[in-house]
């Protein structure tokens, strides 16, 4: 699925499936990245490698690659 900070995922559930399974799902991000939901479309910052919009849609960013908004990826509603 993923191997270290080189490999890729190929959808947000993997993201925060990996995220769950190390224990960092509630990790803090070293700075919040603003976001803007793909669902609703309302501005939510992220503060924590697995994130949720008001409206549900679940985010993840792994540690390696919590420095940009760009690896961010949707996991999906309540996911």
């Amino acid at each position: 699925m993923h191997e270290g900070c080189s490999g890729s995922f190929e959808s947000g559930k993997q993201v925060v499936d990996k995220l769950r399974v190390m224990g960092f799902s509630e990790g803090l991000m070293p700075l919040p990245l603003e976001m803007t939901c793909e669902n609703c479309g309302k501005d939510f910052q992220m503060y924590t490698f697995e994130s949720k919009c008001e409206c549900g849609m679940v985010y993840g960013v792994t540690p390696c690659h919590a420095f940009s908004a760009d690896h961010v990826q949707a996991a999906g509603i309540d996911y």
